[in-house]
């Protein structure tokens, strides 16, 4: 599933009954709160107890986008779940760190890292099978010398 607005996109990459791996791609500011909000609600609604937001490809984070991570938080959180960061970026974390919220987000150098400090039983398979994603082209193998 991926789907976008203007200028962000959300991707998942995985999923099982306690959790989803989402890939934020973009700016998550005031013209994408809805959209962001609504998508991860909508996970939530599915049952996720527990996000993981690779936001590697997060160009850009303001207030606003900070209020929204804030409120899916403490969506997850009534509901004994985490919302994990991996891949987050210098921009990010300094906004983090300015606005003492760095504690508040626990934030991992990878998806996987994230992903292991969840319960083994709350966990999607991770890395994803490439038949998972249909979308996504699949690698071409090295061509062959003649």
């Amino acid at each position: 599933m991926s789907t976008q607005t203007h200028r962000l996109i959300i991707h998942e990459l995985a999923r099982c009954d306690e959790c989803a791996v989402l890939r934020v791609s973009g700016e998550l500011d005031r013209t994408a709160e809805k959209y962001f909000l609504r998508t991860l609600g909508d996970s939530v609604m599915a049952g996720h107890r527990h996000l993981v937001l690779d936001v590697t490809a997060l160009v850009f984070c303001d207030s606003r986008g900070l209020n929204c991570l804030l409120g899916v938080r403490w969506l997850l959180r009534r509901r004994e779940g985490q919302l994990l960061l991996a891949g987050a970026g210098r921009h990010l974390v300094s906004l983090l760190t300015l606005t003492g919220s760095a504690d508040m987000f626990p934030r991992y150098l990878t998806v996987g890292q994230a992903l292991h400090s969840l319960p083994p039983s709350h966990r999607p398979a991770w890395p994803p099978s490439s038949s998972a994603h249909p979308d996504e082209a699949p690698s071409e193998a090295p061509p062959t010398g003649s």
